[in-house]
């Protein structure tokens, strides 16, 4: 960030310069070198200079972002008619090239004044031109200049505005498509699908009633996941149930150690949430909140008020034999996702205190 803004100083500072040094090739010769200086002194010179700077860094910083982007066109076009108006009767390089020193100490003959329309009289006397006479003259080259200036500007802040925004769609392009890869890859934990298998297996083998249906909801939560939230955006409801699946299933290997609270209250209806912007919460309540050798409560509760949607869950923390890195990479995922669907529209807080983890989430509608 720092080189950006030191390139783009420097760039300005070389482009003022290339721009200031126009009128002292202009107004010199061939053996003339000792008039730069008489000439950097002269106070028409700096008032030349600063004009257009000004008129540049006006239009840049309060003209283009205040009027011109918010369509405020009327009061952006009135502006600078009144500021050409000024440019045409204060004539800033007609003042420079009349009243900066020359060669001998003469003014430029009234023929050779740069920017001038011919046809006009020509009345010169030692001293120059009566005002009276040069006020009938018109400066083009001022006009010139302030076009070219205005332009410039325009230019440059519309494409530096196009970057920007080519940026933002980038890099939303790139961080939505490494979400969806991330859960579409991870929130359902492959040892949550084994672990599955295994307990339908089990189940299958002592012919339990519940086999069938653990096997269909098993089957819901595979459909969901890989073909139904291609979206941005899914049904409450659909989510409701898939998370409701995937509890079901995870109470098939609780012990009597276990006690599960799982409620979900509220409207479903008409609302819409991020698809599995939950389950990684949900997740990691069971792979880190459950113990065969310690009473453990574990605390699910989904909330769908009128505007907004709330999630809490805790459970103790114990300790997991082979840790993997996957939780902490699927909360990361998961803020991103937050960040970039629910954008200062959502708040988020989880601590570990006395040894529980807790989350709470709220989602604005």
């Amino acid at each position: 960030m720092f080189q950006m803004r030191a390139y783009n100083v420097i760039i300005h500072i070389a482009g003022w310069l290339i721009f200031l040094s126009l009128p002292l090739l202009f107004m010199t010769g061939q053996n003339e070198g000792r008039q730069i200086l008489s000439i950097l002194s002269s106070s028409y010179y700096w008032w030349f200079g600063l004009c257009y700077i000004f008129l540049f860094y006006f239009h840049t910083y309060f003209l283009v972002p205040q009027l011109f982007l918010k369509k405020k066109f009327i009061g952006y076009v009135a502006i600078l008619v009144l500021l050409l108006v000024l440019v045409f009767y204060v004539k800033p390089f007609d003042m420079l090239f009349t009243n900066a020193p020359r060669a001998g100490g003469t003014p430029p003959p009234v023929g050779d004044m740069p920017g001038m329309i011919p046809g006009l009289p020509e009345v010169f006397e030692p001293g120059g031109p009566p005002h009276g006479e040069r006020g009938n003259q018109i400066d083009i080259i001022s006009i010139f200049l302030f076009l070219m200036v205005i332009a410039l500007s325009l230019a440059i802040e519309i494409t530096q505005r196009w970057r920007i925004t080519e940026q933002r769609v980038s890099r939303a392009e790139a961080d939505r498509a490494n979400a969806e890869l991330s859960f579409l890859k991870a929130q359902i934990n492959p040892h949550f699908l084994f672990n599955t298998l295994n307990n339908i297996y089990s189940m299958a083998i002592t012919k339990n009633e519940n086999t069938a249906a653990s096997i269909m909801k098993l089957s819901n939560i595979m459909r969901y996941v890989t073909d139904d939230v291609t979206d941005d955006y899914v049904s409450l409801q659909s989510e409701i149930d898939c998370i409701a699946d995937y509890v079901d299933l995870q109470r098939l290997r609780l012990g009597k150690k276990v006690r599960l609270e799982f409620e979900v209250s509220g409207e479903l209806e008409n609302k819409i949430i991020a698809p599995l912007i939950l389950m990684t919460f949900i997740e990691n309540v069971f792979k880190y909140g459950l113990s065969n050798h310690e009473q453990s409560v574990i605390t699910i509760k989904i909330a769908a008020e009128q505007k907004s949607i709330t999630f809490f869950s805790r459970n103790k923390i114990f300790p997991v034999i082979k840790q993997m890195d996957r939780s902490g990479i699927g909360i990361v995922n998961t803020k991103k996702r937050l960040e970039h669907l629910y954008h200062n529209r959502y708040f988020l807080d989880i601590n570990t205190d006395d040894g529980f983890f807790t989350v709470q989430l709220t989602l604005q509608g």
